[in-house]
């Protein structure tokens, strides 16, 4: 009966510590920074937010996302209203900026290993789910180098910075 109540113990403490070990071992968690963005298509390199590319990239400790990436040389609208812009500044918006957010996984080691969009800017990824095969988040100490390999082919490198 002891034998039995230390193991019934010890099956209760292991999972409670479960949250508690993912959060330290995920190597994702927290804010981040671009820092740099390119898209290469047929052998060429683009910046798809400008030269000097602005973001914010949030994972949180309960496994959701909300990532933000813009080119700050968008002009503003000259209405002054967020729903008055003319065809060439909702163009300009929608070509030089990105939102999105849904769920995410770690594995065991704490490595990005997947993601769902729940919502996005760009309706055709609401509902997509990416493993390592598309995405993958490399990161090495306060750096993280974004992978992912869009379906048409081409390969969109973002660079993140930790933020403290």
């Amino acid at each position: 009966m002891i034998k039995r109540r230390a193991v019934l113990t010890a099956m209760a403490a292991l999972v409670l510590a479960t949250p508690v070990l993912a959060q330290t071992l995920n190597k994702v968690g927290g804010t981040w920074r671009m820092a740099a963005a390119t898209v290469e298509v047929n052998g060429k390199t683009l910046l798809p937010y400008g030269p000097e590319p602005q973001g914010k990239l949030v994972f949180t400790t309960d496994m959701h996302f909300v990532e933000f990436m813009h080119d700050p040389r968008i002009p503003r609208f000259k209405s002054n209203e967020r729903g008055g812009g003319t065809d060439a500044e909702n163009r300009a918006v929608l070509a030089g900026s990105l939102a999105l957010y849904g769920r995410y996984t770690v594995d065991a080691e704490g490595n990005f290993s997947g993601n769902t969009v729940e919502g996005s800017s760009f309706p055709n990824w609401i509902g997509d789910a990416r493993t390592t095969k598309e995405l993958r988040m490399e990161v090495e100490g306060n750096r993280m180098t974004e992978h992912f390999q869009r379906p048409g082919g081409a390969k969109v490198t973002i660079v993140w910075e930790r933020l403290p």
